[in-house]
């Protein structure tokens, strides 16, 4: 029965696009994320292909024996996707949250140099 309750509490949770700002600078790209009460427990992020998602959720308790009478910032479900453009280090992303925003840095491939290939002779 309670797990029921559980349940049916995170369904009512808001689904929330957090706000996000990208900033372009010479090693990449940084993005961030606002993402207020979500633990690091609580926060995923997967990187399919091209496609990074960002998903956490806050969990706002009731202390007991209170009720809720009006509710703009409580509990709810953060969820974000982004495109990872093609100049991307994609294994060396890296990711921090502090004081609930989540800083991606989206680091640049490193230039290859272009070289002369020798010819063996045969």
């Amino acid at each position: 029965m309670a797990e029921q309750a559980t349940k049916a509490e995170e369904r009512r949770l808001p689904r929330v696009k957090p706000a996000t700002d990208i900033i372009e600078k010479e090693d990449g790209f940084y993005i961030y994320v606002d993402m207020p009460g979500v633990s690091k427990e609580q926060l995923v992020i997967d990187l399919n292909e091209d496609e990074l998602k960002v998903s956490g959720k806050a969990e706002y308790k009731l202390p007991e024996g209170q009720k809720l009478g009006h509710v703009e910032f409580g509990g709810g479900e953060y969820f974000r996707s982004y495109t990872v453009s093609h100049i991307v280090d994609k294994e060396r992303i890296r990711a921090t949250l502090r004081d609930g925003v989540l800083e991606l840095h989206l680091p640049r491939l490193e230039r290859v140099q272009a070289r002369k290939i020798d010819i063996q002779a045969g």
